[in-house]
């Protein structure tokens, strides 16, 4: 049994149909990305996963229970947690404050995993003090990551982790996302760079318009002539 299904979902904002009956599995221990162009419906699957923006049609399955129609605020507790597209940090709140309003649905004990957030973004430690809204870009994306692992997360979705970032801060966010992964949380990656996705992936789904057009591992779809053109600048 897959961790994550979706199974024909579609969403809409309002009239827009964003998302158009798309399918899709994440396993266990896995990464996956889903690529495409802005507007191809990427971020809508996560907020429908998420709870944000509920499907009108079709079933999200996590962890075998049905889970569409679930409030946003409780899929924390059932193991879901969101990095969102622009970080959406508290910019008024100290770095710690952040990473403790991750932690809000626990009643303590979490200073274990304050220190597994401090190992894996040491600047975070130094910054500890700090207003989030005054630090760089880089350093408010580790934050929002952080924030998000705070929950001991089973599936950690992450919307465009290097957006804005320059190509060092982007190698070093990756680094990162693997250790991730290899620390035991399983990922579901959006990301406009598909070059990067599609090296941190195992798998990955093309979105077009809403549909996915395409899913494959990621070693393959790297060598599909279309995405190659159309996402990897490769023509």
């Amino acid at each position: 049994m897959a961790l994550l299904e979706l199974e024909g979902v579609h969403s809409y904002y309002g009239h827009i149909h964003a998302v158009r009956g798309i399918s899709l599995t994440v396993e266990e221990g896995e990464i996956v990305t889903l690529i495409g162009s802005n507007g191809a419906g990427k971020t809508t699957t996560l907020r429908s996963i998420h709870g944000l923006l509920p499907p009108r049609r079709g079933k999200i399955v996590f962890r075998g229970e049905e889970i569409q129609g679930v409030p946003a605020h409780q899929m924390i507790r059932r193991g879901i947690a969101q990095s969102p597209e622009g970080r959406k940090i508290f910019p008024r709140m100290t770095v710690l404050e952040n990473l403790e309003m991750g932690a809000y649905h626990r009643a303590g004990g979490i200073r274990e995993d304050l220190e597994r957030v401090f190992d894996l973004f040491p600047r975070l430690r130094e910054r500890m003090r700090q207003e989030a809204g005054t630090m760089s870009g880089g350093e408010q994306q580790m934050l929002a990551i952080g924030r998000a692992l705070m929950s001991r997360p089973r599936l950690l979705l992450l919307d465009e982790p290097s957006m804005g970032l320059a190509p060092v801060l982007v190698e070093r966010i990756f680094e990162i996302v693997r250790e991730i992964n290899r620390q035991g949380t399983t990922i579901l990656l959006v990301e406009q760079n598909a070059n990067v996705a599609l090296e941190v992936a195992s798998r990955g789904y093309v979105m077009e318009t809403g549909r996915i057009v395409n899913a494959a591992p990621a070693a393959e779809l790297r060598r599909d002539p279309k995405v190659r053109e159309a996402y990897l600048g490769e023509g």
